[in-house]
């Protein structure tokens, strides 16, 4: 729960007062592992560029496309990756429009924590 807070607080923080035209998104059919395997950082690369690469830098390089959001390369320097899984699994809200909710169920969860985990910078 405070990890949800604090995700909403950062994320919020970290956007710039210049808000783009709020986005549909729609859920990204991604196959789920089955119970108990490691998430996929390959489907969780297609999750973040699918779902994030419009505000957020996705890759192991690169800027942002929105000024002042934090690079998902970047999320370990606030706090664990592996920390967000609660956070992703109950929604994370924050008041910024540009920024969607997101459910992520259990498979599309292991996948982006894996694939954040693969692309953190030193």
């Amino acid at each position: 729960m405070i990890i949800r807070s604090v995700l909403a607080v950062l994320l919020l923080a970290a956007c710039t007062s210049a808000d783009p035209a709020p986005q549909q998104t729609a859920a990204v059919p991604i196959d789920s592992p089955p119970p108990g395997e490691l998430g996929s950082a390959a489907r969780g690369a297609v999750f973040a560029r699918e779902q994030c690469a419009a505000c957020h830098a996705v890759g192991d390089d690169g800027a942002n496309p929105l000024a002042g959001a934090p690079p998902l390369r970047e999320i370990s320097r606030r706090y664990p990756v592996e920390q967000l899984e609660e956070a992703f699994a109950e929604g994370f809200v924050t008041t910024h429009s540009a920024m969607p909710e997101f459910v992520l169920d259990a498979g599309q969860n292991r996948d982006l924590i894996a694939y954040l985990a693969s692309i953190q910078e030193d």
